[in-house]
């Protein structure tokens, strides 16, 4: 369903959005050890994204990151609320985010870590986290759909199966 000029102009958002941020993080020039960096994703960010299922929301991501000499791991937990398009009603619904991801370095990497002076974009890592986190089908608990659209599905619903189906 996804073509690539999609999801090249996605990538080309999110990059010129990438520029902006202070959560870009070279790791050739940041000193080996701990660091902990603490990224707010709110209205204003998603907003920017146009090609997200994600319409609005209020997360924070605390990313602690242990830089070594051959290698690093991250630890990246996200907390908050989404808001996306209830599948059933197309009202926005909200959805709770709470979710912890450890990341680590390939010895591989590590190697070129060094000499391409590679850079980790935390904010693109914590909006992956939130993005795994939202179910495939995404609805209203029973009862909390719009109204008037569930009165039109309803109208709309087949409650005898036709008897030529069958045979």
């Amino acid at each position: 369903m996804h073509n690539s000029k999609k999801s090249s102009n996605f990538a080309l958002d999110f990059a010129r959005m990438s520029e902006q941020n202070h959560y870009i993080i070279d790791l050739s020039r940041l000193p080996i050890g701990t660091h902990v960096f603490d990224i707010q994703l709110d209205n204003e960010f998603f907003a920017g994204l146009e090609k997200s299922e994600i319409l609005s929301g209020e997360v924070v991501a605390k990313a602690t990151l242990n830089l070594r000499e051959e290698d690093y791991q991250l630890n990246m937990a996200v907390q908050g609320t989404v808001f996306v398009v209830c599948d059933r009603c197309l009202d926005p619904m909200p959805l709770e985010i709470d979710d912890e991801q450890e990341i680590y370095s390939e010895d591989e990497e590590s190697q070129e870590l060094k000499a391409k002076s590679q850079r980790l974009d935390l904010t693109w890592l914590a909006y992956e986290i939130v993005s795994i986190n939202i179910p495939i089908v995404h609805c209203h608990q029973e009862g909390e759909c719009n109204k008037q659209m569930e009165l039109l599905l309803h109208d709309h619903l087949c409650d005898d199966l036709d008897p030529e189906i069958d045979n």
